[in-house]
């Protein structure tokens, strides 16, 4: 296992980039700690897999470096970085059976067949396969295949760093879930350095110790999922984390006031000083239905089950509020914000409040 370091590192596809425009990986700097667990979570086309395939060797950056504890691996291939890789489409050999896909990458490395029957005989339990050691690859589905993949990346125990590149694309929910609960369970005992990338909030948030989002080829915040959800530092990150997601209201700051385009004013508690683009970004979960507070108009009512989602338009901008199963509706519909939940952004970065604020 070792720590990985990214320094200044930066990739385009372009063979004479001219700016930031060009870059499908912006300029990083980042750290990942030998023996953790993290997920790059972003939508399609940020970057996620491009810094993917830079940290396996399948990509040589356009700029910068990558460690390996102290060594230098930016020119070295995938071979000599010693990592296990999962892709988002199984990999497998179809004439060979379960056990021997699963037993191949320790047949390559010299183990013996005791190891490989103990490690093998554990993986094929942990995703389910038990039963088809002895079933060749070929005819087997999709969602099978995709397992074989998973145990095959999963089954060597002395890898600096395995990489999971969107793994379960064509795997079925329920088993999702009980992967994903498998996956955590197996570092927790050998604590391999693990980097899960997805799209799917959930997948990145009950997977990693530490989730980093990506945006546009930039990496916007790195946290545990209750910090993501708590202080978005970017307002992507309010908006991708959470169903639904961060409302964003346009607002000029004035002090430890928010003024509303239609006049409302929000009081913030502490005073900011923002330029640019300002708003203020709250969670549907901190804000409440009430009798008094801003006006709102709501344009619909939808029941998730365990809870109401209002959809509702305040200042002139969609606004969405939860509300308990069983809570009554106001007959004269405003909304309350919870002091000490407001976020205020400018051009889209979170903004501290001006030394001795509270919030």
């Amino acid at each position: 296992m070792a720590r990985i370091t990214l320094e200044n590192l930066a990739h385009s596809y372009s063979p004479h980039p001219k700016g930031d425009q060009d870059f499908a990986l912006k300029r990083l700097n980042h750290v990942w700690q030998d023996g953790g667990a993290y997920a790059l979570l972003g939508a399609s086309g940020c970057g996620k897999t491009t810094l993917l395939n830079i940290i396996s060797g399948l990509l040589r950056p356009s700029q910068g470096r990558i460690l390996f504890g102290e060594r230098d691996v930016t020119d070295a291939p995938t071979t000599e970085r010693n990592i296990a890789q999962v892709f988002q489409f199984p990999v497998v050999y179809d004439t060979m059976t379960v056990r021997e896909n699963l037993a191949f990458p320790l047949r390559n490395r010299g183990k013996e067949p005791a190891y490989i029957a103990e490690r093998v005989d554990r993986i094929a339990r942990m995703i389910g396969m038990e039963e088809m050691l002895t079933r060749r690859a070929r005819g087997l589905t999709a969602d099978a295949k995709q397992k074989i993949s998973l145990g095959r990346g999963m089954v060597r125990e002395d890898v600096n760093a395995i990489l999971f590149d969107e793994p379960l694309t064509v795997i079925d929910p329920q088993m999702k879930w009980e992967l994903r609960t498998q996956l955590r369970q197996l570092h927790r005992e050998f604590g391999h350095t693990m980097i899960y990338v997805t799209h799917d909030q959930t997948e990145a948030l009950t997977f990693a110790q530490q989730v980093v989002v990506m945006h546009e080829g930039r990496v916007v915040q790195m946290g545990t999922p209750a910090e993501l959800f708590e202080t978005p530092a970017h307002s992507f990150v309010g908006y991708f984390i959470g169903s639904p997601g961060m409302n964003f209201i346009d607002a000029r700051i004035d002090g430890d006031r928010a003024i509303l385009p239609g006049g409302q004013v929000v009081e913030l508690g502490a005073r900011y000083a923002a330029n640019g683009r300002t708003q203020i970004g709250i969670r549907p979960e901190y804000a409440h239905l009430s009798e008094t507070g801003l006006p709102v108009t709501i344009r619909r009512i939808e029941d998730v089950g365990r809870h109401r989602i209002v959809r509702a338009e305040l200042a002139g901008a969609a606004f969405n509020i939860t509300m308990p199963e069983d809570a009554p509706m106001p007959a004269d519909p405003h909304v309350h914000l919870m002091p000490g939940k407001l976020g205020i952004y400018a051009d889209d970065w979170r903004v501290a409040p001006e030394a001795g604020g509270n919030a």
